[in-house]
């Protein structure tokens, strides 16, 4: 099956993006924490307790396919990949091999949670990808795009290299302008059509002839970004 490419009613990064994303910064997000995401954080984090190398987030992992691919990649870290649709999670034996399976774990949990609770745990990350986001391209809708969101700083918490794609490079436009107000760079690039896909929207973004998009930014080290608001 085929995908539309991205249409929106805005044009270029949204009027308000500044705004909102400083808003964020200066702002705890103090929504109460889910219990079964706290447990489902747990679970993860007594892993990475034990673990002494690196560790990689696959946040929105969806079937788990990029967690896997991932795994095979950075086979001296753990990866783990995260998505709150136990559908999607269930889906993943069609995409797990036995000697992958050993390198990663999925976690069912609302990222909004899982985030926080491991920037509360002073997770540093080694990577941290969100590949493909609901990209929300309404411009009534930029609350829920994640830059977008009072949950944004905690991504930045958690730091290491962030890694995303989409197949609508505003997303990702936006996303360089909000960590541009931290003082951080990204560089935004086109993927090739021929690059191999790590997911199922990926590949049928390409089989849809779309061009996709990849952005890389080296976040700040935990707390780095807030000298930024305090030097307003």
């Amino acid at each position: 099956m085929e995908s539309r490419p991205v249409t929106t009613n805005q044009h270029g990064n949204h009027d308000d993006l500044t705004q909102v994303v400083m808003r964020h910064l200066r702002s705890p997000f103090k929504k109460p924490i889910q219990e079964h995401n706290r447990a489902a954080f747990e679970q993860a984090a007594e892993q990475v307790a034990k673990w002494q190398g690196p560790v990689i987030l696959d946040s929105c992992c969806g079937v788990g396919e990029s967690t896997a691919w991932l795994a095979q990649e950075y086979p001296d870290a753990l990866v783990i990949g995260v998505d709150k649709s136990a559908h999607r999670l269930q889906r993943h034996a069609n995409y797990q091999t036995s000697a992958q399976g050993q390198r990663y774990l999925l976690v069912r949990a609302d990222l909004q949670d899982f985030w926080r609770l491991a920037v509360e745990q002073h997770w540093q990350l080694s990577k941290h990808y969100i590949l493909y986001p609901n990209p929300w391209p309404k411009a009534a809708h930029l609350s829920r795009r994640w830059h977008g969101s009072p949950v944004w700083p905690y991504v930045l918490g958690l730091g290491g290299e962030l890694v995303m794609r989409s197949n609508w490079v505003t997303y990702l436009t936006e996303v360089a302008s909000s960590l541009a107000l931290v003082n951080c760079a990204a560089q935004l690039q086109p993927l090739l059509a021929k690059h191999a896909p790590i997911t199922p929207f990926e590949r049928k973004y390409q089989r849809s002839g779309q061009q996709l998009w990849q952005l890389n930014a080296n976040l700040p080290e935990d707390g780095r970004y807030f000298s930024a608001i305090e030097a307003e």
